[in-house]
């Protein structure tokens, strides 16, 4: 489902200006379906209102400061220049009354080669990139190849490639059309490769493991009829 796809990538690559862990910055749109999904997703971001966090009806605030902003616009100017297609292009937003903030309007840029900075870095700005595979078996191999793994997603009606990619995709959180696959705090939240930091991850079991210190108690209690326990509360009939 394009549309519905579309939707949620818009969402899940812009929100918080991308400047959040589980930010989605790349898809690898597969089968030739990249130049239809970046104009579905350009519908969607055209509509996300840019501008001061306070002001009303704003959907996306500044990034964080000039150098990363700086930053940002570099490893777009690299994509162009390597001959990728700017969709969308943010880098010369300017926001009325605020020429000095550090904006950028969503940004998506399709047909992305694999050694541009701007899929291998961790952008941390409203850049979404494509990659384009011609098979699924390509684009795993191209999600597995990142060293980077804190989520992975698919979007897709096949039940039986959903439950393939959940097995195969080498990321600690998958989802199944869900772009931003975070789970409910009693599983465990994290990534794998060098999106972890330590060998356990926060929440669930592992988070109470890491964060607790175990005790374990081996009590006994003999009947009262042949002992005289002193009892702390007493039972009413």
């Amino acid at each position: 489902d394009m549309e519905f796809a579309a939707g949620h990538i818009s969402a899940a690559a812009f929100g918080a200006a991308g400047e959040r862990c589980m930010a989605l910055p790349v898809v690898v749109a597969v089968g030739g379906v990249g130049p239809a999904l970046a104009q579905k997703v350009k519908e969607h971001a055209e509509k996300i209102k840019v501008g001061p966090g306070m002001g009303e009806g704003i959907e996306m605030g500044p990034v964080i400061d000039a150098k990363s902003k700086d930053f940002i616009v570099s490893l777009i100017d690299d994509a162009e220049q390597r001959g990728s297609d700017i969709v969308l292009d943010g880098r010369s937003l300017v926001i009325p009354g605020h020429e000095n903030g550090h904006f950028l309007g969503p940004t998506i840029i399709d047909n992305v080669p694999l050694d541009a900075p701007a899929y291998k870095e961790e952008v941390f700005g409203p850049v979404l990139t494509i990659v384009h595979a011609d098979t699924y078996e390509e684009a795993i191999k191209i999600v597995n190849s990142s060293e980077f793994g804190n989520g992975a997603a698919i979007f897709t009606n096949d039940g039986g490639m959903a439950r393939r990619f959940s097995l195969e995709a080498e990321a600690g959180m998958i989802g199944i059309n869900v772009p931003i696959p975070t789970p409910v705090a009693y599983y465990s939240f994290g990534g794998w490769k060098q999106s972890l930091l330590g060998d356990t991850h926060i929440h669930g079991p592992e988070g109470v493991k890491f964060y607790t210190r175990g005790k374990a108690v081996t009590s006994r209690w003999p009947s009262e009829q042949s002992y005289s326990a002193t009892m702390s509360f007493q039972r009413e009939d």
